[in-house]
């Protein structure tokens, strides 16, 4: 079944993904590491396959609200009609 394969699909792409932050985030980095990392990409994996219309897989909540923020691509803005934020945000960063 079509359906099946996808979601079959999806559990591969989780562990690949998940294989992959362990090897980037071996001890964790500015509160990123590998556990998060996987929370993240499965809330992902499950708006992408709700939106298609097939049944969450992970149930995992969202560790990274400001990280959705950032990359949301739900969110459709008029370039005219919005104003620039990154520098307000970038300027209040401490080095």
């Amino acid at each position: 079944k079509f359906q099946d394969n996808i979601i079959t699909l999806v559990h591969q792409a989780m562990k690949l993904e998940y294989t992959f932050a362990q090897d980037v985030f071996p001890k964790g980095i500015f509160g990123l590491n590998a556990e998060g990392f996987k929370e993240y990409i499965q809330h992902i994996a499950d708006r992408r396959l709700e939106r298609v219309g097939l049944p969450a897989q992970f149930h995992s909540q969202n560790p990274f609200p400001w990280m959705s923020e950032a990359i949301d691509l739900s969110k459709k803005k008029n370039f005219f009609e919005t104003r620039v934020t990154e520098y307000k945000t970038g300027g209040a960063l401490n080095w």
